[in-house]
This record gives structure tokens, C-alpha cells and sequence, in this order.
């Protein structure tokens, strides 16, 4: 009751902290340049091959190497200076995102430098993530993250639909090079913009523990837990309904579509999740835990419509639907921080944002494996089945969680 009587001033507040504008600004230009290079990578792969595998594969490679890069590299924003790390990722990533883009670069080569951009950014995603409670107070902290989230959500809708149309103007080459100077801008407003400060007062203690046993520990804390057990569940059903996502490109082909289609499919999913976890930010925390269940099952539901092979409005639709659906992500993710020990946090959120992506990047490429022998309406479709099966599933166990939590107090 007290974070919701403190949010209108928090929303209020948070935009007057400098610190906060300019790592606003530095994650919505990325995420938007980022959205740039996703559709310029699915459209130049497609147009290369023709294959929805390797589409949808190098998709994929956009989430699979925080596999690595969460575990093992997030740590480098306790080891260094945060806005070191924040500022020598993104001149890397955009160093790197410009080689991608040099006209007749090898598929290989493409491949093997996105896997190296991704993991350039779980630093960075840990630097920023680890930072904002520094730049905000206790009060306005969820308030800020909240805002993050929902601005990610509408850089991506912005990101898409705009690289859809770049891409049929001028080509992936200028996408991508458009993506590397995003980086580079993020680089300058967070060197100039945010306050420079010493590395962790723990860096001892983890230097000396190593990441290993803080991996460990973080696993095993998570998964003596059924609530955070379950939560976890929750984010991996991400995996059935981004194959829309994952074989926009070819969906769009088979729908008679071009490259603005593809930005447009895209960016659905991402606007129904901005408008979603606007309206369920706004629930009373009770509300929220009644809906996640049936929310994590809307996210599903509509893509079982794309068996009926519907036209390209409705299909645009019925990924907007799904994309309000997965609004649930912002209820699953707030329950489990509040549930894990202070002391814990940071590592046992990164084990699940890890099995987010790995859930993800393996979602995608089955699809794709699948899109090879089927149409891509079915395998959309078939993978909403298998979601919505999949979220009751999980919501039985969220349902059977919650009532051994309470019995204990009922006791």
C-alpha cells in the first residue's frame, strides 16, 4: 500500500534527477537502434538465403549468448566503475555493429559479431541495472525501473515499425550503420551526463568468492523457493510466443508482404506490451498476483488464431493482443525482486533473466526448424497451442505455491 500511495510523486520526482534523464535517454536510443538491426538482420538474412532456419537462428543469437554473458560478465559492474562499463560497452558494440554493416560481409562473419555485441551488453545491462538505485532514492527506485521497462517496450514499437521502412528505403547496410551510431550516442550521454563513481565497496568480497559461487548460491536459492521457482516458469513461457517474432520476416513473405510488414509485425507484439504493463502498473498489487495466471495465457491465445491463416491486418493485431498479454513479464518480475533477500538479488535476477533469453533464443529457433517444413501461419499457430498448455500448466503451479505460502500463516 505505501509504494502505491508514494508512485504518482515517485513518476513525478524521478524526471528531475539528471542521472535518470540521461540513462533514459541512453537505453531508449539503443533499444531503438537496436530494433534497427533486428529487422535489417532478419530481412539481409532471408534475402541471402531464403531460409526461415537461418532467419529465425540468427534471430536467435540475439538472446542466446546471455547464456554466457550473464553469469560470466555481468560481474565486470562490480569489479570496475559502472559508467566505465556502461561507456566501453557501447563504443564497442558500436565499433562492431559498424563492421556488421560493411557491404558483403560473410554471413559467418555477421553471426560471429552479434554474438560479440550481445555480449558486450549484459555489462552494460548490469552496470545500468546495478546504478539506478544509486541515482534514485529508495521511494522512487520501482517508479524508475517501472519507466524503463515501459520505454523499452515503446523505443521497440518505434525501433521496429521505423527499421521497416529504413530497410525498404535504404537498405540494412544504413540500418545497421544507424543501430552503431546509437551506441555511440548512448556512449556521450552517459560519459557526460552521469556522475563518475568508484567501483563497489564489495569488490573484495567478490573477487574473492568468484563468480562461481555466487552463481551457485544464486541457483540454489531460487530453486528451493517454489514461488521464485515459478516465476521463473513464467518468463521462460516467453519461448512460445516469440515465434511470431522469430519468423516475422518469412510471415511476412508468406503473407505477400514486404520489408515495411515485417517492421510492422514487429513492432504489434511491442506496442501491446507498452500499452499492457501500462494498464497493469496501474492495478493494486493484489489485482496484479489474481492476473498473472490468465495473463501469461492471453499471451498465447492469440497466436492459435494464425492456424486459420488470417490476412495481414489481423494477423498485426493478433500480435498486438499477444504483446498486451506478456504484460504479465512486469508482475512476474517486480514479485520475484521483492521475494529474493537483498543480499541475493542482483545474482538470482540475472539467473532469471538468463533463463528468460536462453528460453527465448530456443523458441525462436525451433520455430525456424519447424518453418522449414511446415507454412509459417501453422507454426505460429502450433506454437500458441503449446503456450497456452505450457501457461496453465505454470499458472496450476503459481495457484499451488501461493497456497503453501498462506497456509502457514493461516496456522
Amino acid at each position: 500500500m505505501s509504494v502505491e500511495r508514494s508512485r504518482p510523486t515517485a513518476y513525478r520526482s524521478i524526471f528531475r534527477v539528471g542521472e535518470f534523464r540521461a540513462l533514459f535517454a541512453a537505453q531508449s536510443v539503443t533499444v531503438v537502434g537496436d530494433q534497427f538491426a533486428r529487422v535489417a538482420l532478419s530481412v539481409l538474412v532471408f534475402d541471402r538465403t531464403g531460409s526461415p532456419a537461418w532467419t529465425a537462428l540468427t534471430y536467435g543469437l540475439t538472446f542466446l549468448p546471455d547464456l554466457i554473458g550473464g553469469p560470466l560478465l555481468s560481474g565486470l559492474a562490480d569489479r570496475y566503475p559502472r559508467r566505465t562499463v556502461m561507456v566501453v560497452a557501447d563504443v564497442t558494440r558500436a565499433l562492431l555493429v559498424g563492421l556488421m554493416a560493411v557491404p558483403g560481409m560473410p554471413l559467418a562473419v555477421v553471426a560471429g559479431l552479434l554474438v560479440v555485441v550481445q555480449l558486450a551488453g549484459s555489462p552494460a545491462t548490469a552496470a545500468r541495472a546495478a546504478m539506478l538505485p544509486q541515482v534514485l532514492d529508495e521511494d522512487s527506485y520501482p517508479a524508475g525501473q517501472a519507466v524503463l521497462q515501459t520505454v523499452t517496450q515503446a523505443a521497440q514499437v518505434i525501433g521496429f515499425v521505423g527499421g521497416g521502412g529504413l530497410v525498404a528505403l535504404v537498405g540494412t547496410g544504413v540500418a545497421l550503420l544507424a543501430d552503431a551510431v546509437t551506441f555511440a550516442v548512448s556512449a556521450a550521454v552517459v560519459w557526460w551526463w552521469v556522475k563518475p563513481r568508484p567501483a563497489s565497496a564489495a569488490d573484495a568480497d567478490v573477487v574473492r568468492h568468484g563468480w562461481w559461487h555466487d552463481v551457485v548460491a544464486g541457483a540454489t536459492l531460487v530453486w528451493s523457493d517454489a514461488r521464485l521457482r515459478t516465476l521463473v516458469a513464467f518468463a521462460c513461457l516467453a519461448g512460445f510466443y516469440i515465434s511470431g517474432e522469430a519468423l516475422a520476416a518469412p510471415y511476412a513473405a508468406e503473407l505477400g508482404a514486404g520489408p515495411a510488414a515485417v517492421g510492422l509485425l514487429f513492432g504489434a507484439f511491442a506496442a501491446g506490451t507498452a500499452v499492457g504493463m501500462l494498464v497493469v502498473a496501474r492495478l493494486p498489487e493484489s489485482t496484479r498476483l489474481r492476473v498473472l495466471p490468465p495473463l501469461a495465457v492471453c499471451a498465447c491465445v492469440p497466436l492459435v488464431v494464425c492456424l486459420a491463416d488470417p490476412g495481414l491486418p489481423i494477423v498485426v493485431g493478433l500480435f498486438a493482443l499477444s504483446g498486451a498479454g506478456s504484460a504479465y513479464h512486469l508482475i512476474a518480475s517486480t514479485t520475484f525482486v521483492l521475494a529474493v533477500p537483498d543480499a541475493r538479488r542482483g545474482q538470482a535476477f540475472g539467473l532469471a533473466v538468463t533463463a528468460l533469453k536462453v528460453a527465448q533464443g530456443a523458441g525462436v529457433a525451433l520455430a525456424g526448424v519447424a518453418a522449414e517444413q511446415a507454412t509459417t501461419h501453422g507454426v505460429v499457430g502450433a506454437a500458441g497451442v503449446l503456450g497456452v498448455l505450457a501457461a496453465l500448466w505454470v499458472g496450476w503451479m503459481w495457484r499451488a505455491a501461493e497456497r503453501a505460502k498462506a497456509a502457514p500463516d493461516a496456522g
